[in-house]
């Protein structure tokens, strides 16, 4: 099981990129969410500029904030700049990257069809899209990488569909739930703290670093009305701490800092009981029993996603328990 990390997209990650490589990180992919973050595309390709081997991409797309000529067109250049072997790229059907506009998630078939047109203008090939006929021809080398230009695909699916779409692209499957049994390549994205020795798990450090992590349970459930299954009467409760809020502007507060700190409305529900039974705040003997669980379960690429203040001490201390 190979050690990779995830960044919620800032100004911030092509230096926590670099420290990343410098940790022994082989992979980073970073959000795309243009309501809560910068743009996803430029920050990799000034991740490329101060790296040498970390493999690069977004992680993952939402075919509907971009046309597919302009992601192909994004994709050569980021290779001009790492390499094709340093490229990877995932897309899927939208959370944060959707909802977080007040749209729901694109539909799966949309999203293979997207994904394939966006490999097919790689090839160098003509494509229809909305009726007409486009293909990428950028004139000689000064203007991209000649092509084809071949890079990796992963794709975010939780379910059925999704696994569905990542096995016929032939792409590595990006879960954050449980690894899909029977599935050849794919990634497990955690998110949390490691512990200091004897620290509580609901610490302000803790918290400022993984807190995000238990909200993130509340938004998933809120908008995929999965609050009963996954968190019970205690999420009730939570998740009418916004009912004040209309709802046509709801879904903009639930995402307030989402994955990168608690916002106001989530702060008095992530306690240390919270922190533990999310699994976000570990000491680093329990990541470790988690580590193997999840190589258990089929995980090949194992990444994790920091956050908080101090970015670089949540890499270190998470690659420490990793390799220890």
């Amino acid at each position: 099981m190979k050690l990779g990390c995830s960044f919620a997209t800032s100004l911030e990650t092509p230096e926590h990129i670099r420290i990343a490589e410098e940790l022994g990180y082989e992979r980073a992919l970073c959000y795309d969410s243009p309501a809560l973050y910068p743009d996803v595309w430029m920050v990799l390709n000034r991740a490329a500029d101060l790296t040498e081997r970390i493999v690069l991409g977004p992680g993952v797309l939402i075919p509907s904030l971009r046309h597919p000529m302009v992601t192909a067109s994004a994709i050569t250049t980021l290779v001009h700049g790492a390499g094709q072997e340093r490229v990877m790229v995932g897309i899927g059907s939208g959370f944060t990257g959707r909802l977080a506009m007040g749209r729901p998630p694109v539909p799966w078939a949309s999203v293979e069809h997207y994904a394939r047109i966006v490999q097919a203008l790689l090839r160098g090939e003509q494509v229809e899209w909305e009726g007409a006929v486009m293909q990428l021809i950028h004139p000689d080398e000064r203007f991209g990488p000649t092509l084809p230009v071949t890079v990796a695909w992963g794709v975010a699916g939780e379910g059925p569909k999704g696994t569905t779409v990542a096995r016929n692209l032939g792409a590595e499957l990006l879960r954050i739930t449980a690894p899909e049994p029977g599935f050849d390549r794919q990634m497990m994205m955690v998110i949390g703290t490691v512990l200091h020795e004897g620290e509580d798990p609901g610490s302000e450090r803790a918290i400022d670093a993984a807190g995000h992590a238990a909200g993130l349970f509340l938004h998933w459930a809120v908008e995929h009305d999965v609050i009963d299954e996954l968190l019970g009467d205690g999420g009730r409760v939570w998740a009418a701490a916004y009912d004040h809020i209309p709802a046509n502007v709801r879904h903009i507060a639930m995402h307030d800092r989402h994955v990168v700190g608690v916002n106001e409305i989530d702060r008095p529900f992530i306690t240390g009981e919270v922190m533990a039974s999310a699994g976000a705040a570990l000491t680093p003997k329990e990541w470790q029993d988690r580590f193997a669980a999840l190589e258990e379960g089929g995980c090949s690429f194992l990444h994790f996603q920091p956050a908080g203040r101090d970015i670089p001490r949540e890499l270190e201390a998470f690659a420490a328990a990793y390799h220890r």
